[in-house]
């Protein structure tokens, strides 16, 4: 996450972003939100987080229990709700301002919001700070025109095409020309897929057949307005939804995980990594194409994390599917689970994250209480075992966990066993 001698983060969780999604999507960014509390496995000693959401006190205990991090040297500030406004004008309306201001003082920090977005990098240059990884915060806007053309859809179409990779037939289109994109694009596919141009998580993805298009009047989701940018696609035969992580630093572009992800009607549910046996044969292409685009992408000054998502058919085909230029659901994830595992020696943890519905509410005291009573709950030592990363859910029972293993076998295992032990559905 931050090299070797750096000085202080001031952790910047902007859920509430327009790098992915148009703000005026605030339910959706909202939903996003809740899981702000994971940023806290990121915290060192002399670190503090910005968090639109809260952080109960039993969480921070068992956090800094995993970490080895004392909760006294580190510091949580929670922002209130304002709505669907950026984290930054949050702040100032919650007259945060001179309690964030105290930790950007010391020297040596920087800022590393979650979405590195104008509103970020703005709010970074108010408290003087630079956005980690750039030295200055002149080069952090000077990426910013390629960090939000890369993470629309539109504009990773274009650039994956000049860069040579595998891409499903489609066509990029505003708002009202895309009932008659999907028709003109059923005549030739069973069915195509039709997604917003900014969005992520899946959201205003629809699906669909020549049955669906009989009538007249092509039903969207609002996003992107009257005017907005959609792209229309063949639809691809899926076997697995696959993703590799990528790092643009000073030395150059690297490849840091991949995985498949677990998707419900194209909505992300989950992650798991490494990729399963059946896409090991698209490893290397994943690995070039992800080269090929943090090269782009450094060649207009992006610095740090990127993801690249793509569709494994059922032969065996990978298409290019979106990049992710940004902190995504699955770099912290990872960053807790090497963190999690150094001290046992592990050299390359299997992972996993997933979501799911308990018959019962209850709390994170309770959960916990569960997991060690039939030994599940992570253990440093061997470095496996079950971590709730993301606080208890206000309702009790939609948690979110991940499971970590010594070996890809044995990520199932510890899930079967949390699943039973937790009561989800």
């Amino acid at each position: 996450m931050n090299e070797p001698g750096a000085g202080p983060l001031l952790l910047f969780a902007n859920f509430l972003s327009d790098l992915a999604v148009d703000l005026e999507e605030g339910q959706v960014l909202a939903q996003w939100a809740q899981q702000a509390p994971r940023k806290a496995w990121l915290l060192r000693a002399g670190d503090a987080l910005v968090t639109p959401g809260s952080l109960s006190e039993e969480f921070r205990r068992y956090v800094s229990d995993l970490t080895g991090v004392a909760r006294e040297r580190t510091a949580v500030i929670e922002v209130p709700p304002a709505g669907a406004v950026p984290l930054a004008r949050a702040v100032r309306e919650a007259g945060l301002m001179d309690r964030v201001a105290a930790h950007a003082r010391r020297p040596g920090t920087a800022l590393l919001p979650t979405a590195p977005d104008a509103s970020a990098v703005a709010f970074a240059r108010d408290l003087g700070l630079t956005v980690h990884p750039y030295a200055t915060v002149d080069e952090a806007v000077a990426a910013l025109p390629v960090t939000m053309l890369l993470n629309t859809k539109a504009g990773f179409r274009e650039a994956a095409a000049r860069l040579g990779m595998r891409l499903p037939v489609g066509r990029v289109c505003r708002r009202p020309e895309v009932e008659g994109a999907v028709r003109q694009l059923l005549e030739r596919h069973e069915r195509v897929v039709v997604k917003p141009d900014r969005s992520a998580g899946g959201h205003g993805m629809r699906f669909l057949s020549r049955r669906d298009v009989r009538g007249s009047g092509l039903a969207l989701e609002s996003v992107g307005g009257p005017q907005g940018t959609w792209v229309v696609e063949e639809y691809v035969a899926v076997a697995e939804s696959v993703s590799i992580q990528m790092e643009n630093t000073l030395s150059g572009t690297r490849a840091l995980f991949s995985g498949a992800m677990r998707t419900e009607h194209g909505s992300f549910t989950g992650y798991a990594s490494p990729l399963p046996p059946s896409c090991a044969h698209v490893t290397a292409e994943l690995e070039e194409w992800g080269l090929k685009l943090g090269r782009h992408l450094a060649d207009h000054g992006h610095l740090g994390p990127f993801g690249l998502d793509a569709l494994v058919d059922t032969d065996g085909v990978p298409y290019a599917g979106e990049s992710n230029v940004r902190r995504t659901a699955t770099t912290t994830p990872h960053a807790m689970v090497t963190r999690l595992t150094a001290s046992a020696g592990v050299a390359t943890p299997a992972w996993s994250v997933s979501k799911g519905r308990t018959r019962t509410a209850f709390g994170l005291a309770e959960a916990l209480d569960r997991l060690r009573a039939r030994r599940i709950a992570f253990d440093p030592e061997r470095g496996e075992g079950a971590v709730l990363y993301a606080d208890a859910p206000q309702d009790g029972r939609s948690w979110r966990y991940a499971v970590i293993a010594a070996h890809p076998d044995g990520v199932s295992e510890w899930e079967r066993r949390l699943v039973e032990v937790l009561g989800i559905t």
